[in-house]
């Protein structure tokens, strides 16, 4: 059924007609199909590499209305996979950039651009004026906050998620199956996952994974088709193979349960852990002030604790590592009487490496570099190469007690490599038994 009321269908006009003609050859869309695509409105949050591709094949289609939520400005790594900008674009907003590019491409497409951050304060109001939301974002508050104000609205969120060369793909409709929070009831340790900015992505990646959240949002709009409701995909696109496994709706969900308990849009940045007052406890260095102790020669040691591959990419001398996920068990290999200085590539794993020591019992004194070893690059040596590359994630084996992944049902148990490192652990209603591979045996 279409998410598209009758009473909104315009019809189509000879140039439209001629545009869209190969989806009217299609039973399935047709012309009945080709009005609801026009008079829809979509909402795609983030124009990043998922929203690039989602954006473009939306307005390819037809979609009548195109909103597009972002705050950030074209950098020069975003070119490597956000295909929707170009070189001349670089430091314009983003959602300025994608409404040049939307509208070369198809004048009759309506854009609606929100440059700004979606918060609890402006989510409801945003949302509702769209018929689906398309998530493609990088961050978990934003998840959690697109993921309930699509409940507490009832419209459907069509997500996907990438990281590395792995992703995943499926929508969520409180009224037809399970919601964001019925899979990830709880966001995971702040610090643990690691963004693409920080663990890389394969840039085709995010195209392959955008183009199935619109295909997903056509399907909605005209009414046919299977959606991904209850279903998710699962791309391995370095081994080229797929599974799809069934989500079950939790019905002790705190949003969309039998006796919700979440009610309102909340502070997500403090539900996701990112407004931890301890971190203002622990004490930084600029890389200035480190240059000038290491100068000094009084009694400091830098721990570096990114991964092999990372140091590889960028050696600092002189210091000492030890893998993020070591540094409990190796920490009678610290001297207390010394200044420690903790380093990785943008000071965040460092912040968290420090609170995992202090929880494990860890007394000696103890310092955050600042922006990480980039800063380094930055301001101290200009010879070294700010990098983009960043370490794997670390196992459940590996991590330390303080930043272990929350265990629960489906957690990694019979999908091999498919536990999906980057985008969270399953923690909710997956039902294992319903895995099914699409290219391999198991």
């Amino acid at each position: 059924m279409s998410l598209i009321p009758d009473d909104r269908l315009t019809e189509l006009t000879r140039e439209e007609l001629s545009r869209y003609s190969r989806h009217l050859l299609l039973p399935e869309v047709g012309l009945d199909g080709q009005r609801r695509l026009k008079a829809a409105r979509v909402l795609v949050v983030g124009a990043g590499g998922l929203g690039s591709p989602l954006a473009l094949y939306l307005a390819a289609a037809g979609v009548g209305t195109l909103g597009i939520v972002d705050c950030d400005l074209v950098e020069a790594s975003n070119l490597q996979r956000q295909v929707i900008f170009g070189t001349r674009d670089l430091e314009r907003p983003k959602t300025a950039a994608a409404a040049d590019r939307l509208k070369g491409l198809n004048p009759d497409v309506r854009i609606e651009t929100y440059n700004l951050r979606l918060t609890s304060r402006n989510a409801l109001q945003i949302i509702g004026g769209y018929d689906v939301v398309a998530d493609g974002t990088d961050n978990y508050p934003t998840r959690y906050l697109v993921g309930d104000a699509c409940v507490f609205l009832k419209k459907p969120n069509v997500y996907a998620s990438i990281f590395q060369f792995e992703g995943q793909a499926t929508v969520f409709d409180a009224r037809r199956g399970p919601c964001y929070r019925c899979l990830y009831p709880s966001p995971p340790p702040p610090g643990l996952v690691p963004s693409c900015g920080e663990g890389g992505v394969m840039g085709v990646l995010p195209g392959i994974l955008g183009t199935i959240q619109a295909a997903e949002v056509i399907k909605l709009i005209v009414g046919g088709g299977r959606p991904l409701i209850g279903r998710m995909h699962l791309l391995d696109a370095w081994l080229m193979r797929s599974v799809e496994v069934r989500l079950d709706k939790d019905p002790d969900c705190p949003v969309c349960g039998r006796n919700p308990t979440v009610t309102e849009l909340v502070d997500y940045e403090q539900f996701c852990g990112l407004r931890d007052t301890r971190a203002e406890e622990i004490p930084s260095v600029t890389a200035g002030e480190l240059r000038d102790r290491l100068e000094g020669g009084g009694r400091i040691q830098v721990v570096d604790i990114r991964e092999p591959h990372e140091r590889s990419l960028f050696r600092f001398e002189g210091a000492v590592s030890v893998p993020f996920g070591q540094l409990v068990r190796r920490m009678g290999e610290f001297d207390p009487d010394v200044d420690l200085v903790f380093i990785c590539k943008i000071g965040q794993r460092s912040l968290y490496a420090i609170r995992a020591l202090r929880e494990a019992g860890y007394g000696g004194p103890m310092y955050n570099l600042r922006d990480g070893v980039n800063a380094w690059a930055r301001e101290v040596d200009p010879s070294l190469a700010v990098y983009w590359p960043c370490g794997a994630l670390l196992s459940e084996a590996e991590a330390p007690a303080a930043v272990r992944p929350l265990a629960g049902p489906g957690a990694g148990e019979g999908l091999s490599r498919w536990h999906f490192r980057p985008v969270g652990t399953f923690t909710g209603r997956l039902s294992r038994s319903s895995c099914r591979n699409s290219s391999v045996n198991r």
